[in-house]
């Protein structure tokens, strides 16, 4: 094989490799959307460098617009995967208008007045300002992690390789006018190479991305209770842990809410396990309803809930309880007879001092207990105050 059908076939094989292994992982995480994306946009970009060498039986200027067609929409799709993966879709309509205005740019100078030098600027002109524009939104999360960070370096080099060394490789070479020669031209062996340098390393990247966000749904998963859809005790004493290790934690108020559905056994007797399961998850909707944003609500096993309140007195603390008790008592069962009513008792502490989640864990459970004896369906809490701690405790916190 001579070095010039070679270097043709590179970057082709680079794309067909890379899409092969996007759509792979689409193929296992469907849910994620810009995964195929990406295989669709490695595939067009090898179609592309395939057409720069092989003209069709259409012709040769057909065979260079599919090839710039191509090249466009390679570039429209990875930069939409990207800026997709990170939420920010509304900036796709600018990506494919750039896309769109590039490609018809090149279409002129193509065959209403042929250029190929103007033809060469104008695409990577549009591909340029497109990877500006994917670097432009990744710039407000590029701090959220080494993966969004070097994905912004890269938008940025993949803008300044299309717009500085097109500028550069143009002007040492002098004005094109035939493709004689331009695949041996300085300006087309720093495509292919910057080319594949760029592909491969967005692509590793976004590999690392994609494996990220597995971890990461494979981390909740594990902390999460799949009924509820609440943390689960693991998840749950992990958060408040960390919570309580911070500066701001601990020094802030807290109040811990225990809740336990009352004679739950006996709803699961009546109404099956699966009855049981509707009620426990909508339970759990009661207390997201209420909880909002800042609180730490768990489900610590079979019918037992826990919500850590952040900057919450025991009258802050109670007001949340009763609100909560008395919606899940009216509210209606779903999946039930309309005359089923299952009802809850809480009990509440609030932490003082540098008092650990262990104990006011107790002191709630204690204030739990009282409203289990003194008929359920009720709120109870615990004044009691922590002991103090004794010199051997201090010694083993030291």
């Amino acid at each position: 094989m001579d070095t010039g059908l070679f270097i043709a076939l590179l970057n082709p094989a680079i794309a067909l490799a890379l899409s092969s292994a996007f759509l792979t992982l689409w193929l296992y995480q469907r849910h994620r959307s810009y995964l195929v994306a990406l295989a669709l946009a490695y595939t067009c970009s090898a179609v592309g460098f395939l057409l720069q060498y092989f003209t069709l039986p259409i012709g040769f200027a057909p065979t260079k617009l599919l090839s710039s067609a191509a090249f466009t929409v390679a570039a429209c799709l990875l930069a939409a995967a990207v800026v997709t993966r990170y939420g920010r879709q509304a900036t796709i309509v600018v990506i494919c208008a750039l896309g769109l205005a590039g490609f018809a740019a090149f279409s002129w100078f193509l065959f209403v007045q042929p250029d190929l030098t103007w033809r060469i600027y104008v695409i990577n002109f549009a591909f340029g300002t497109i990877s500006l524009v994917v670097a432009a939104e990744l710039r407000e999360v590029r701090r959220n992690g080494p993966t969004e960070a070097i994905l912004f370096v890269l938008s940025v080099l993949a803008g300044l390789n299309f717009i500085v060394r097109t500028l550069v490789a143009v002007k040492l070479h002098g004005p094109f006018t035939s493709y004689d020669g331009f695949y041996q031209s300085v300006y087309w062996t720093t495509a292919l190479l910057s080319h594949a340098l760029l592909a491969l390393l967005i692509a590793l990247c976004l590999f690392t991305a994609a494996a990220l966000d597995v971890v990461k749904a494979l981390r909740a998963e594990s902390r999460t209770d799949p009924l509820s859809k609440l943390l689960n005790r693991r998840g749950f004493e992990e958060q408040v842990e960390h919570l309580l290790a911070t500066k701001t934690g601990k020094s802030l108020p807290l109040a811990l809410v225990l809740a336990d559905l009352d004679h739950f056994k006996t709803v699961n007797d009546r109404y099956g396990h699966e009855g049981g399961d509707l009620v426990i998850a909508h339970f759990a909707a009661t207390l997201r309803a209420a909880s909002g944003g800042r609180a730490i609500a768990g489900r610590l096993g079979g019918e037992e809930f826990a919500v850590l309140l952040p900057a919450a007195d025991l009258a802050v603390a109670q007001l949340f309880a009763e609100g909560v008790r008395t919606s899940f008592a009216a509210s209606r069962m779903p999946g039930l007879p309309r005359d089923a009513v299952v009802t809850a008792s809480f009990g509440i502490a609030v932490r003082t001092g540098g008092e650990g989640i262990a104990p006011l864990m107790r002191r709630a459970d204690d204030a739990l207990y009282k409203a289990k004896r003194s008929g359920r369906d009720s709120v109870r809490l615990s004044y009691q105050r922590p002991e103090p701690a004794t010199l051997a405790d201090m010694f083993n916190a030291a």
